[in-house]
C-alpha cells in the first residue's frame, strides 16, 4: 500500500460510519519508537488513559513494557485483568474511590498498585482506610510544577507532606510524581528550557528529602509533550500516552517526534446543502469537540474549510470537497485522540488494508467490576 494512502481500507462498504479505526502494526512502532527513546524500557511507564484498552496493553507488555499509569479505577483494574505488574493510579482517590482503591489492592495481589496524593486529609484518609482494612497503600507525593490543576508546590510543605507519608503506618512512599502537560512550545529546545527549569525545584525537594534519610524511590514525569526531555533523565519513569495512538493536535505541534498517526476516523457525506459544501455524519457525539475548529483533518482534504459542527453533523466548504457525492467515505485523524477514543464502545483494526476486527475499548466506564 502507497504510503500516502496507508489508511485505507479495501472493504469500506463493510463499514459503518462514524466510525473509529486502528492499525496495530504501526502502533507497535510507536511503542517501539517510546522504548527506543528512552533507552531502558524499565524507565518507562506509558498512560493508558488515550486507548483503554487490553490489546494495546498487551502489545506494550509484550515489548517488555511493566509499569504503567492510568487515571481511574476502571483502568487500573483493566490493567490487573491484563497482568500488569506495576499500576500507578494517577489521580487522587477520594470519597468512595479511596475504598475501591483498597478493593483493588486485595483482589489483584500479583500487581502493585499505588497512587498520589497532595494534601494531608487524603493521606489520612489513605493511611486510616489501610490499618481498617490490615493492608498497606504504596502512595505518591503529587506535584505542582507550574500547571496548576493538582498537586503540591515543591517547597517546605511538600517535604512535610512526603515525609508524613514515609512515617505514616499503612502508608509506603514510593517518589515523587510530576505531570508537565503546560510545556507546550513548539519549538522543542524553548520546551525543553521551560521543563529543565520548572524540574530543578522538583530535583532539589528529593535531595532535600534524601539528605534528611527520606527515600525517594523514583520520579514519574511527564506525558507526551515533554517525552523527549524526560526520557533522557537516568532519574525519571517517563509516562507518556497520546504517542500510542497520536493524533493531529500533538502530530502538527511537535513536529520533532517521530510517531505515528495509529487511529482514524471514517464518515460519510450525508448532504450537500448548497453548492461547495458538504455534510459529514461525525458531531460532537463522535470526536472530541472541546477545541474550536477543526475538530479533524480531513485525510487528502486538509485545505478545506470547516464551517460548522452539532451533534450528529459536521459541515466543510472548499474546492478540496467540491466533487464529494452523498455516501462517499473520508478518513480523518482528531485533533485530539483521547477523548475521542472514549466516545467508542469499540474500535475496529486494519491490517494490510482490510477491517479484520475489534477491539473494546474496555475502561471507557467508570467501573468494570470493583
Amino acid at each position: 500500500m502507497e504510503q500516502q494512502t496507508w489508511y485505507k481500507i479495501e472493504n469500506e462498504d463493510a463499514v459503518i460510519s462514524p466510525s473509529l479505526l486502528v492499525y496495530p502494526d504501526r502502533i507497535v512502532e510507536n511503542i517501539q519508537t517510546m522504548i527506543r527513546m528512552v533507552g531502558d524500557v524499565e524507565r518507562l511507564r506509558p498512560h493508558i488513559k488515550t486507548h483503554k484498552m487490553s490489546e494495546i496493553i498487551q502489545l506494550q507488555m509484550n515489548q517488555g513494557i511493566t509499569k504503567f499509569k492510568c487515571a481511574t479505577i476502571a483502568e487500573a483494574e483493566l490493567l490487573a485483568q491484563c497482568g500488569a505488574k506495576d499500576i500507578l493510579l494517577a489521580m487522587q482517590p477520594v470519597g468512595r474511590n479511596v475504598h475501591r482503591f483498597f478493593e483493588l489492592i486485595e483482589k489483584y495481589p500479583e500487581s502493585r498498585i499505588s497512587t498520589l496524593v497532595d494534601n494531608l486529609y487524603t493521606i489520612q484518609e489513605i493511611a486510616r482506610t489501610a490499618l481498617e482494612n490490615n493492608s498497606v497503600a504504596s502512595v505518591w507525593l503529587d506535584i505542582n510544577n507550574g500547571m496548576n490543576r493538582t498537586g503540591i508546590v515543591p517547597g517546605d510543605e511538600a517535604f512535610a507532606l512526603y515525609k508524613t507519608i514515609s512515617t505514616s503506618p499503612g502508608l509506603v512512599a514510593k517518589g515523587l510524581h510530576v505531570y508537565d502537560g503546560h510545556f507546550r512550545q513548539p519549538d522543542v529546545s524553548e520546551r525543553k528550557k521551560s521543563c529543565d527549569q520548572a524540574f530543578e525545584l522538583v530535583m532539589k525537594l528529593k535531595h532535600t528529602l534524601e539528605e534528611n534519610k527520606i527515600n525517594v524511590d523514583a520520579i514519574v514525569a511527564g506525558g507526551s509533550p515533554t517525552f523527549p526531555i524526560h526520557s533522557k533523565r537516568v532519574e525519571v519513569e517517563a509516562s507518556p500516552g497520546t504517542c500510542l495512538l497520536w493524533d493531529a493536535g500533538y502530530g502538527e505541534s511537535f513536529k520533532e517526534m517521530e510517531f505515528l498517526y495509529a487511529a482514524v476516523l471514517v464518515m460519510r457525506v450525508v448532504s450537500k446543502p448548497q453548492p461547495g459544501f458538504v455534510c459529514f455524519d461525525l458531531g460532537h457525539k463522535s470526536v472530541a469537540s472541546e477545541m474550536s475548529l477543526p475538530r479533524v483533518r480531513i485525510l487528502g482534504r486538509e485545505n478545506c474549510k470547516h464551517v460548522s459542527q452539532s451533534e450528529e453533523h459536521l459541515v466543510v466548504t472548499g474546492p478540496d470537497v467540491e466533487h464529494l457525492q452523498v455516501g462517499d467515505l473520508c478518513y480523518a485523524i482528531p485533533i485530539h485522540i483521547c477523548p475521542t477514543v472514549a466516545k467508542y464502545d469499540h474500535v475496529l483494526t486494519v491490517e494490510h488494508g482490510i477491517v479484520t476486527g475489534s477491539w473494546k475499548v474496555a475502561a471507557r466506564d467508570h467501573q468494570i467490576n470493583i
